[in-house]
Formats: C-alpha cells, sequence, structure tokens
C-alpha cells in the first residue's frame, strides 16, 4: 500500500527566497498593530471592563436594533452599546457598571426583563463588578507576562544562542500579529482570548522546534553546506510533517467555526487564525532570520572535528 505524501520526499523548493517580502511584509503588519492598538485598542469583554451583558432573541426571528438602543439608553443606566451578532434577531446589550453594587446591577437586569421579555427571550446575562473585572484584568496579564517569559526561557535553554534568539522573535511575531487580529475583527477581548493567545504560543513553539531540531541535526551532517541552503534543506524535511499538523488543525477548528455556535466561534477564528500564522512564521521568519543572525559560525564551532569528519 503506497502511502499519501504530502509534500515530495527529495524536494528542494527555495523557501528563503520569500523572506525578502515576508520580512517586510511582518515588519509592517507588525508596526501597525502597534499603532492600533493604540489609537483603537481592543474591544474588552465584559470579564474585563465590568458592568452587565445580555444576549437577546427575537421572538419573531427579527429585532429592531434601533428600537433596542432608544429604549435601552432610556433606563437612564449609561451608554448603552447596543448590536446585532450570530443569527437573525439575536441582539446583544452592554451596560456600564452601576453604582449601589450587586444591587444595581441586578437593577439593570430587572429593568430590561421587564422592558424586553414580552417579545425577546433572554439567552444569556452576565453581570461582573469593578473589583472582580480589575482582578481579571490582573490575573490575566500576569499569566500571559508570565506564560511567555517561561516559554522564551524554555527556547533559550533548549536552543543554543542562534537558534533559541530566532525561536524568541518568532514566537513575539505570532503574539503581536495575533493581537492584530483582534484590533481589526472586533472579537471580544476577555479570558477565553488568553487561553487562545498562550495556546497559539505552543503551537508557534512546536512547529518552530521541530524545524530547528532538524536544523541543528544536518548542520552536524554537513558542516561546509552554506547556511541558506541548509535551511531549506530543514524545512523540505519538515514539511510533510508541518503541512499534516496545521491541516488536521485547521480541519477541526474550521468545523467549530462552522458548526460551534456563537459561544466557542469567536475562539475558534482566532485560533484558525493562529495556525496560519504559526506555519507561516515558522517558515518565513523564524527559520530565515538564522541567515542574518549568524547560525554557521558559531554552530559550526561547536561540532566536534572527529564527528563532523565521521558525519561527512
Amino acid at each position: 500500500m503506497r502511502l499519501v505524501r504530502l509534500w515530495p520526499e527529495n524536494s528542494h523548493f527555495d523557501f528563503m527566497r520569500f523572506r525578502r517580502w515576508s520580512f517586510p511584509l511582518s515588519a509592517v503588519i507588525s508596526i501597525l498593530t502597534a499603532l492600533m492598538l493604540v489609537t483603537i485598542g481592543l474591544n474588552f469583554g465584559i470579564d474585563f471592563r465590568g458592568g452587565t451583558l445580555m444576549e437577546i432573541q427575537a421572538k419573531s426571528g427579527q429585532a429592531n436594533v434601533a428600537q433596542i438602543r432608544q429604549t435601552a439608553e432610556g433606563f437612564g443606566f449609561g451608554d448603552v452599546e447596543v448590536q446585532e451578532f450570530g443569527t437573525a434577531g439575536e441582539v446583544s446589550l452592554r451596560f456600564p457598571i452601576q453604582p449601589g453594587g450587586e444591587a444595581g446591577q441586578t437593577a439593570v437586569v430587572q429593568k430590561a426583563r421587564d422592558t424586553f421579555s414580552a417579545e425577546y427571550d433572554f439567552r444569556r446575562v452576565e453581570t461582573v463588578g469593578p473589583r472582580v473585572s480589575g482582578e481579571l484584568v490582573q490575573s490575566g496579564t500576569i499569566g500571559v507576562v508570565l506564560s511567555v517569559i517561561a516559554v522564551l526561557f524554555y527556547l533559550w535553554f533548549r536552543f543554543e544562542r542562534e537558534l533559541a534568539m530566532a525561536s524568541i522573535i518568532g514566537t513575539l511575531h505570532d503574539i503581536v500579529l495575533t493581537i492584530g487580529f483582534f484590533v481589526i475583527t472586533r472579537h471580544e477581548f476577555n479570558m477565553t482570548s488568553i487561553a487562545a493567545i498562550l495556546t497559539i504560543v505552543g503551537y508557534s513553539l512546536n512547529e518552530t522546534v521541530v524545524v530547528f531540531d532538524r536544523t541543528r541535526e544536518l548542520m552536524r551532517r554537513y558542516k561546509t553546506m552554506p547556511a541558506e541552503e541548509l535551511l531549506n534543506l530543514s524545512i523540505n524535511n519538515t514539511m510533510s510533517r508541518t503541512i499534516m499538523t496545521a491541516t488536521t488543525t485547521a480541519l477541526s477548528l474550521l468545523a467549530l467555526v462552522l458548526f460551534g455556535g456563537q459561544a466557542i466561534q469567536g475562539f475558534a477564528q482566532v485560533m484558525l487564525f493562529g495556525v496560519v500564522i504559526c506555519t507561516y512564521s515558522a517558515i518565513c521568519i523564524s527559520t530565515p532570520m538564522l541567515i542574518y543572525i549568524g547560525l554557521r559560525g558559531s554552530e559550526a564551532a561547536k561540532v566536534p572535528e572527529g564527528r563532523a569528519a565521521a558525519a561527512e
């Protein structure tokens, strides 16, 4: 029985030539992400902003968003965000934090139920106070920072200096572009989003480690091979595995995007984007970066002469 190969066995495709456009492209996107993050900012969810979030479904199947907004603003609970989402007839209302603690938030929910329950079904109601939202912001930020630092330390000790530096650059690149995806798409940034970012960091690390392990192995086998040729060989040798991993993961996430429902759809879309970005980064960012960092000299010097001669 013949095995199905997703990539030619003895391929010599020149991946390194793409660095001439992948580096400028990623640099421009990263700069734009930083600018948008400062000017536009993230669409923080109820977890981080606090307040009351309600999702309602029109019993008739058609929601009058303008009328809902006008009625909700007349409650006197401050600025209200009203927007359609999901399927037809679904509307979300977001009220700011009210004074009076839990009683103030309860008053918002009760007022909305009394007003809209005749024509709308309440599908979801969440209330987060200022103290809880502040703790979630602090805990989420600390969790992300510590996790990224732990990953960077792992990369530094897992590889030699040049390989570690390229891995760190690729991982940070993936984090920045994922944040840019949140800014552009206006997906709600909440605790689930933090889980998505950390998962993408792990996937990015996995993709980079596979290619760099092969690179280190080939450097010991072909001591005199030019760096660019060696890096192309590393990617070609691992491309079948990369395609298989990315394809199976993307198909699973695509099923969640299409059939997972509104609750999981945002997370699945971010993860699907992350798979594409991490695959692109491992091939077009992390690996070509070794050419500019100076892979060949320091790594070749660490291979014992007798062992290198035997390998050749």
